[in-house]
């Protein structure tokens, strides 16, 4: 979730404790398919907008979360899931070259495309458990500064999902904006 790596005081804390919120500890503990929940939020007006992507070090955490050595060489791939032409939840997706390269899957070609409906359409990618973490304002990636939200932490959650020796590890903050359309009223006959 993280555009570069930050100081080692603001890295995220991958062991918080669910929060108190129902509604909060739905989404974050969601099982099935983000992309396709939030398409469903949106109207159908969902789309994916990269931020960046590319080989670059991974972080200390995601090397231990993948299982892979310290200063792992790995592809990075950082986007906005967007509903309603508003970024809602910011993602942060990292592999391991050599398991990329060994596997030969390629997540460079996604583009703008979901990553989840990828992972999710093959069935031998297997979801490992939820780690969830409060990450405060210090160390929100440097594409939401910009946003006025305020210092209020995000609420994110990350997974590592693995299909024989590949592992790809998917991060997701739910961003203020996700929060104010759950908060919204839905239209009648529609469920929130």
């Amino acid at each position: 979730m993280i555009i570069v790596a930050p100081p080692l005081h603001t890295v995220p804390d991958w062991h918080s404790n669910p929060p108190e919120s129902p509604l909060l500890r739905e989404w974050l503990l969601s099982e099935g398919s983000l992309t396709c929940l939030l398409r469903q939020l949106s109207d159908d007006l969902f789309d994916v907008q990269p931020v960046q992507q590319g080989w670059q070090q991974l972080r200390e955490d995601e090397c231990r979360a993948l299982g892979e050595p310290s200063g792992t060489l790995g592809w990075v791939r950082e986007v906005f899931l967007c509903g309603q032409h508003q970024p809602w939840v910011y993602a942060r997706s990292v592999a391991s070259r050599n398991a990329l390269d060994s596997n030969g899957f390629d997540l460079a070609s996604l583009g703008s495309r979901s990553l989840g409906e990828l992972l999710f359409s093959d069935q031998a990618f297997v979801r490992g458990a939820f780690e969830l973490c409060s990450l405060p304002a210090n160390a929100w990636p440097a594409a939401l500064r910009t946003d006025n939200s305020g210092p209020a932490p995000l609420w994110a959650r990350r997974s590592c999902f693995t299909r024989k020796d590949l592992k790809i590890l998917v991060a997701e903050a739910f961003l203020p904006a996700f929060w104010q359309r759950l908060a919204q009223p839905a239209p009648a006959g529609v469920a929130n």
